[in-house]
Parts: structure tokens; sequence; C-alpha cells
């Protein structure tokens, strides 16, 4: 059956090669000149405005659009109002730090005189170089670049109010357009000059706090985060913050959560530090993918999945969280089934109709026009479904989970008890191996977890497992680097070792169970980087 539909997707591009020859796209740079509104001394007037589409080579005929989806093409290419950019006016003045942009997107880093940054971030994007050059000039390439048009240009727009409401720290972008050859954008006037771009803060040093983020006392990146979390227990992350805002990732269908798109604020309490995560980058917030025949193809479970596409129901939430798996399992292990649920309803009762009304409103009015209603009504559906979808996305969490310790001392501790249940509990090692402060706490049913992994990192650490149980999960015991200690003295029924002990054969010394099976190696044991980061912008 799936080879089928693979033949039946090369046949379709193969197609959409012709389709491309007979109705080919203008090109971006053909784009209509825009209507200037307001004082006609555009250079010297902050508040004038423009009337001008996102891109309007996004238009295909019925045929193409068959076959590529009608996506939002109507919405790219209708006129917006948008203020003129002014680069040596806002803020008092910004100066160009640096250019950006990953794979796909246009984008400078500006900072004011107070060092706080700004980024200016094209709509329109090109996705090419995603594919190996060889398929670059070729029909592929150009379908590629074509389903940009699955995006909704303003959709961060929308859900800046979003976030508002739910309590999620966010940024509030702005729609400006920037004049053709403005020589404030010195060498980069010719990428940046008669197009569209979202102004937006960038929350990634202590000179982006504002009065929003209270007593935080700075704004770190995901591998600052992840270093600092794993290279101590005194660094923690808020996980029920990050719970809530994935569940807004999850509302708004935005599938492109990977690490690169967060920035942490960092909180002193009681000799610790706590990181709350500030989303960013909502390029794909509200997609359509799906309404063409060629990327409804692409994007089935047996390919693409995780270009999951916003409709009133959650079709595939394990394709939602493909792309930040990294982060959720090291931000969310501790997050329960009833924590999930709560945040699930509260974020119902904050998104009321009006509030995702006005967010909608944020849309320009002739963007409103189009999509508007049609948003709103999609928006309020899922909503309505978040509970069982956060119980949906709790499950695919749970069902391998990694308790990660820190390259300090920690006690882990395992009680299998009755109804499957495995009791896991991370305590800071005092002196004299003494517990200290309890660090982690989640109780684990056979039921949703086949397997818990505990990762002591680079400290001397001790782990105690006791207890007696019908049924329960595997428990995998990695030591790391230091002098660890593994006392096994629970029992599960049956012959199957759910005690599993991987560690250096020097590093180890294990009281072995009944249950108890070791893997130990002459030389250091490869653990997994916890703190690495792929940095994909």
């Amino acid at each position: 059956m799936k080879r089928r539909i693979l033949l039946a997707l090369v046949g379709a591009l193969f197609l959409f090669g012709l389709v491309d020859f007979l109705f080919p796209q203008p090109p971006a740079e053909h784009a209509p000149v825009p209507a200037f509104l307001g004082n006609a001394s555009l250079l010297n007037n902050p508040h004038d405005s423009v009337r001008v589409s996102a891109g309007s080579h996004y238009q295909i005929s019925k045929v193409g659009a068959f076959f590529l989806g009608k996506h939002y093409r109507d919405v790219w290419a209708v006129p917006v109002k948008a203020k003129v950019f002014h680069m040596k006016e806002f803020q008092g003045g910004l100066l160009i730090e640096k250019l950006g942009g990953g794979m796909q997107t246009t984008s400078l880093t500006l900072t004011d005189t107070l060092g706080r940054r700004f980024a200016l971030r094209s709509l329109d994007k090109d996705p090419i170089s995603v594919l190996p050059p060889f398929w670059r000039k070729t029909f592929v390439g150009a379908f590629v670049r074509d389903q940009i048009s699955a995006t909704n240009p303003y959709a961060a727009l929308v859900v800046a109010p979003l976030a508002e409401a739910a309590g999620i720290f966010h940024p509030s972008p702005q729609l400006v357009y920037v004049l053709p050859a403005d020589q404030s954008f010195k060498q980069y006037s010719n990428l940046f000059g008669n197009k569209l771009f979202l102004l937006e803060e960038k929350f990634s040093t202590k000179t982006s706090l504002t009065e929003k983020f209270g007593a935080a006392s700075d704004l770190v990146s995901s591998e600052e985060m992840l270093q600092q979390r794993f290279g101590s227990s005194r660094h923690r992350i808020d996980q029920w913050a990050f719970a809530r805002a994935r569940l807004l990732d999850l509302l708004i269908s935005d599938w492109d959560r990977h690490e690169g798109q967060w920035d942490w604020a960092v909180y002193a309490q009681e000799n610790e530090f706590w990181y709350k995560p500030v989303p960013k980058d909502r390029d794909q917030a509200l997609c359509r993918y799906d309404d063409g025949l060629i990327p409804w193809l692409a994007t089935r479970k047996f390919a693409a999945r995780k270009f999951e596409s916003f409709h009133e129901e959650f079709k595939d939430v394990f394709g939602l969280t493909i792309n930040a798996a990294f982060l959720d399992a090291r931000a969310l292990s501790e997050v329960s089934l009833v924590d999930f649920r709560r945040l699930a309803r509260e974020m119902q009762l904050a998104l009321s109709d009006s509030v995702l009304r006005e967010a909608v409103r944020q849309m320009p009015p002739s963007v409103y026009d189009l999509v508007g209603e049609d948003t709103f009504q999609k928006l309020r559906s899922r909503r309505q479904l978040l509970v069982q979808t956060a119980e949906e996305y709790y499950k695919i969490l749970a069902k391998e989970v990694a308790v990660v310790g820190s390259d300090e001392p920690e006690r882990f501790v395992v009680q299998r008890l009755s109804q499957g249940r495995t009791v896991v509990e991370v305590f800071r090692l005092g002196k004299g191996n003494m517990n200290g402060a309890k660090l982690y706490s989640r109780t684990f049913f056979a039921s949703e977890t086949e397997r818990i992994n505990l990762y002591g990192l680079k400290g001397h650490d001790i782990f105690d497992l006791k207890g007696s149980a019908a049924k329960g999960s595997y428990v995998y015991l990695y030591g790391g680097a230091g002098q660890d200690q593994v006392t096994d003295k629970s029992t599960v029924e049956g012959w199957r070792k759910k005690t599993v002990v991987i560690d250096d054969v020097r590093g180890v010394q294990v009281q072995a169970g009944p249950i108890t099976k070791t893997q130990l190696s002459e030389a250091a044991v490869d653990v997994p980087s916890f703190a690495r980061v792929r940095n994909r912008e």
C-alpha cells in the first residue's frame, strides 16, 4: 500500500513539473509596486504607510492549486496596510548588529541605544537551502518554494494576544514595510528593500528585560539554560510553565518548536535558579498543508508527518511534537497527567470566545475578511478539545521518560509499588551522603510508561531501588562519569530483568537483586549529551 502511495507521489511530482511549466509563477521580484498612503514625504515622515501584498507571486492557476494546494495564496496576494519602517527613528534609532535568519528567513538583529535587541524578519521566505544542491533548480525546488504559501504570514499577530491571555511570555510583533533601496540598511539594502517584515523584541539578554518579566535577573538561550541545568542541581526548569506554553503550541498547530525557538527568563529563588520559557518565531502557526494532492501525500504519517495542518480537530498530535521532542524530553519529564489536565482546563478558561475573537482581529482587516471567521471557529473548536489533546500529548511523552540528574552528586530513589506504579525521586546529596533537597518526584504507571531512563551524569551518584510489584516499568540506570553506587532490592514478578545497569565497570559498585541486569563496559559508556542543542533558527 505504502509503495503505491509513494509511486503516486513521484508521479504527482512529475506532473507538477508539467504544471509548473504550463502555469509558471511570477518571481518574487516582480511583485506589484506598493501604493503609498499619507504624507508624500516618505523618507522624513515615520507615520507614512503603504498598501502592498506579502506575496502575490504565490498566485497560481486552479489546476496548479489542485495539485499544490489552495493554502493561504489569497492571503499572501491581498494588499494590506503597513507602516513604513524608519530604522533611524524607531525607538530613538536602531543600529544593525548582524544579519541573521536560518535556512528560510531573511532577518536582521537590530539594537537600540540601551542595548535592547529587535528582530526584523521577512514575511516571505526561501526554504530552498533545505534541499541538496542537485534538487534546488528542479521542479522539486520550485515545489518547496511554493509551499511557503501554506503558512499564514500574519499568524504571529494572532498568537501574541493568545499568549498574553494564557500567561505565557511572548514578543509583540509589528507589521512594517521597508522602502526600496533604504540606505540605512547599508550593504543589506538589496535584501530588505520593498518587502514586508515583522518587527519584534528579541528576549535574549538581560538588557531586554521589561516589567512583564518581574524579578527576572537574565534572559538566556536554550543552550545556556541546558548547560546550567545539567551542570548543577541548583538550576531548575519550570516544567509546568513550559507545559502551558506547549499546550498553546498545540492549540495553534505550531509544529516547529525546536530548541532554537525558545529563550528563557532566569529567576533566583532560595539559592536556586529557575528558568521560565519565552517562545519566539511563530512562522508555522495556523498552517494549511494538506489541501492539495501533492502536499497531502507528502504530509502523510509515512512521510513528512510533522507538517501538521490547522484544522478544527487535532489530526495528528504526535506529528505536532516531532520537532520539539529534544526539548520536551528534557523539560517535561516531571509533569503528570493531572498537571496536563489542569493546565489545559486553565487555558480553556483563559482563552474565552472574546479573547479568541480579539486575537484574530489583529490580522490586517483585508486578511480578516478572507480567513478571520474561519480561523476563529477553528481556534474555538480546538480549545474545546484541548483537555483530551493534552491527555494524548502526555501519553506520547510518557512512553519513555528520561530522569536526569546533574554533574553534581544526587541520590535516585526508585520504589516499585502495587498496580504497576513506580515512584522515582531525586535528592541533592549532602555531607555523609545524607539526602538534601528533593529535586524530582513522579509516579509512573506501567500501563503508560514502558521504560524509565535514569541518568546520573558526572556526579558520584547513588541509586537505591526497593519494593515489590506484580508488574512495573523497565528502569535503565546510566551512571555516567564518577563513582556510582547501585543497590537493587526491588522485585517484579515474571522472568524479565526490569532493572538494567549501564556503566563503566570501574565507575560503579552494584549490589544486584533478582531483577538486576548489568551491562558494564571496560570503556567509558556513551551517555547522551543532554545540554547539546542544534540551534536551528
